[in-house]
């Protein structure tokens, strides 16, 4: 089995970058792949590796700056989820383009998942997913509003346009693993508000530690790495990955003729011309020969342009 660690922490780092190799130098060491972003504001990542290898990446990041009370989600997984180590030099460790929010500073009110479901069942509560469109197809909390963003920061302009509809409301917030709600309630308290909640510790806690028959969320929770999605007590889902346009693909969607593995899906499948597809089948024949000679093939990896949790 393999320890996965979802971590994040908002911290002041005056010189990331000086922090950067040795953080990598111990990852390579230990044999620990997958990616951390470090950034002025803190750091976020997800790595995974033999369990003691974890605990060693831990313990130095623990040392940094800001991080000796890190709050970390452990998962596991049958195989290593990651094909390499990346670390990267990011302006912001999730990106909202809002330079002047400072969740140092102050955030919302943190709420356990023991507490969660009493909250959000509250009829003045407004509960509202801070994730992008396609994470919140794959499963979200029942009633939730979907903003239906594309990428992170574009939740300031959907709240500033929603903003009348809210300002009397609790505004209880939630995302994959915390960080994202830890800058959208900054960033709602920035904008005046203060009857404002997130869950501590994300989806991810919330399905680790609430019971299937005592939960509210529906569906399945998209993880950034080959799991794709995990169920509650982050057991593996049953999504699969898109290779053609990097999105998640339920069971229903992969009995569609339009879906090819390592090719297309159907909500790809008509922006792939007859060259691109052919070019993924080639990708996904050497990822198979890989496989077969027990080889990792880097192609294989989901990449997404920025990590959040």
């Amino acid at each position: 089995m393999i320890t996965v660690a979802a971590l994040y922490r908002f911290a002041r780092f005056d010189d990331p970058a000086a922090l950067r190799a040795p953080l990598l130098a111990l990852c390579e060491a230990q044999s620990v792949k997958g990616t951390l972003l470090l950034a002025r504001e803190g750091i976020n990542g997800t790595i995974a590796g033999k369990t003691a290898a974890i605990d060693a990446v831990l313990t130095h990041i623990r040392a940094l700056p800001g991080c000796a009370d890190i709050e970390v989600k452990f998962s596991h997984a049958d195989a290593m989820p990651f094909h390499r180590m990346k670390v990267r030099l990011k302006r912001e460790i999730v990106t909202m383009g809002q330079p002047d929010i400072d969740p140092v500073r102050g955030v919302g009110h943190y709420v356990a998942p023991a507490d969660w479901n009493a909250l959000i069942d509250q009829p003045d509560t407004v509960v509202i997913d801070t994730r992008n469109d396609y994470e919140v197809q794959v499963g979200s909390f029942a009633g939730a509003i979907d903003p239906a963003t594309k990428s992170f920061s574009e939740f300031p302009d959907w709240f500033r346009a929603h903003r009348d509809e809210l300002a009397d409301k609790k505004i209880a917030m939630f995302c994959t693993g915390g960080i994202r709600c830890e800058k959208a309630t900054a960033f709602l308290k920035a904008e005046g508000l203060d009857a404002v909640y997130h869950l501590k510790g994300g989806i991810l806690k919330y399905l680790e530690e609430v019971p299937p028959a005592q939960s509210r969320w529906q569906g399945e929770c998209f993880v950034f790495d080959e799991r794709v999605a995990v169920g509650h007590g982050l057991g593996a889902g049953t999504h699969a990955l898109c290779r053609g346009c990097r999105m998640p693909v339920n069971a229903e969607a992969r009995l569609s003729p339009l879906y090819v593995e390592g090719v297309s899906c159907p909500a790809c499948h008509a922006s792939r011309d007859d060259a691109k597809r052919a070019g993924y089948a080639e990708r996904h024949r050497q990822v198979k020969l890989a496989e077969a000679r027990g080889q990792a093939h880097v192609g294989a990896v989901a990449q997404p342009s920025d990590l959040s949790a």
